[in-house]
């Protein structure tokens, strides 16, 4: 909103300082500082709130150090980092953008499953929450809306190069040097020069392809998948999209939601995933870095790092209150939808693949429970008792059964969310 304000004050009455707004970096800025505030101000006065209404059921009976110090420590954390989140966006980012719009469904949506399982948990003294069969298809709904909008979509587009050639094709005639686009019947083509100062001819496309990391060619096609069981005129190309960017949403929110088990844990690797998406979405949402390091564009994603700027602001602001020893937790109101937001990050910056080395601590959580209540299973049929792998599922609580204090536990989760998300950025070049 306030990009508009300082938009129409600087075209209409040359207001001194006006223009900074339309740079990206800068209202980034303000959003990053803007969650900071929000998150520490309305920290206090939830707790407050919620103080006495919640006890901490979910980790009273597992036996675990320092739970008794927990009892009455109130949930729904999860509105502040909501609230840090939307009101620097909404103030800040364009509204108007397909990212963004899709970015503040997805955070209100997600959010919204999960205040519903902490209200039912909270105020109607419901241990259960809402059934998971409830937040499994809403998951699922939300896949449906993603998948289906950057599918069909006109503004979600890729840009692809072309040769002089190519590009006069399009164009229906020869190009000038003087030429910088054409209009054609197929689409828009358009010419910049690169850091080398070469010319480049491009069209913006629609395009399934997204990003395989370390390999050298490294795009590719959801479409090829289709194609390779008859599906010529793809068809099928939708469905499968829709599928793909559903099970990461419902994987990756539900791997968060799991994450959240210990003080700060959750918040502080969200936080670390969130501003490397937000390089990704930089880099790929600029021309000449995208150009440079030889990495795929995608036009109007630059806006995205806006909404990360708020995403890393508002982790790093509920940490305040969150990091050990914990004066709210932030319940599913905040894991679902930090798990979304991820997930929906990284699909929209063509990152999905990369997903298993970015999420890494999510993914291990998720695995570790996976594992632990399958091989209980299996032993318990054939040898009449369950077994178990772990002291405890998931990872983090095994860890808290042998010994360590929950604080080293979370410190050395963070450092190696910090080491995995090195290793996803410099994916860039290691091909």
């Amino acid at each position: 909103m306030l990009y508009y304000l300082f938009q129409y004050l600087d075209k209409h009455f040359n207001l001194a300082g006006a223009g900074v707004f339309q740079y990206i970096s800068f209202r980034t800025a303000a959003a990053i500082i803007l969650s900071l505030i929000i998150s520490m101000l309305m920290g206090k006065r939830l707790i407050e709130w919620l103080h006495g209404k919640q006890v901490a059921d979910e980790i009273r009976d597992l036996g675990l150090d320092g739970e008794k110090q927990k009892k009455g420590t109130p949930t729904m954390g999860g509105i502040i980092i909501l609230s840090a989140i939307l009101i620097p966006t909404l103030l800040f980012a364009r509204l108007e953008n397909i990212y963004i719009i899709l970015m503040i469904i997805s955070t209100l949506w997600l959010g919204l499953i999960g205040f519903l399982d902490d209200y039912i948990k909270v105020f109607k003294k419901d241990k259960q929450g809402l059934a998971g069969r409830f937040k499994i298809l809403g998951q699922v709904g939300l896949g449906i809306i993603v998948g289906s909008t950057l599918f069909f979509n006109e503004n979600v587009r890729l840009r692809n190069y072309l040769s002089v050639e190519e590009a006069q094709s399009l164009a229906g005639t020869a190009i000038h040097e003087n030429d910088y686009s054409f209009d054609t019947k197929k689409g828009e083509v358009g010419r910049f020069i690169d850091h080398t100062g070469d010319t480049l001819f491009y069209q913006d496309l629609k395009s399934l392809s997204t990003t395989i990391p370390f390999i050298k060619e490294n795009e590719f096609d959801y479409g090829n998948i289709t194609r390779a069981i008859g599906d010529t005129d793809g068809k099928l190309n939708w469905l499968l999209y829709v599928l793909v960017v559903t099970f990461i949403i419902t994987a990756v929110s539900n791997g968060a939601n799991i994450t959240d088990g210990i003080d700060g844990l959750a918040a502080g690797t969200s936080g670390i995933m969130g501003l490397t998406l937000g390089i990704f979405a930089y880099l790929s949402g600029n021309i000449l870095f995208s150009n440079y390091l030889n990495i795929m564009y995608i036009p109007n994603l630059g806006e995205l790092v806006v909404f990360s700027g708020a995403f890393v602001g508002a982790c790093i602001g509920f940490l305040w209150y969150n990091s050990y020893p914990a004066q709210i937790f932030m319940g599913d109101t905040g894991s679902l939808a930090l798990g979304g937001i991820i997930a929906t990050l990284a699909i929209m910056t063509r990152k999905e693949l990369l997903i298993p080395i970015l999420c890494g601590i999510f993914l291990v959580e998720n695995l570790s429970v996976m594992m632990q209540v399958s091989y209980f299973k299996y032993t318990k049929r054939k040898y009449g008792e369950g077994r178990r792998i772990f002291l405890m599922s998931p990872l983090h609580h095994h860890y808290q059964k042998k010994g360590y204090h929950e604080a080293k536990i979370v410190t050395r989760f963070w450092i190696i969310g910090i080491f995995l998300a090195i290793l996803t950025v410099i994916t860039l070049k290691l091909r």
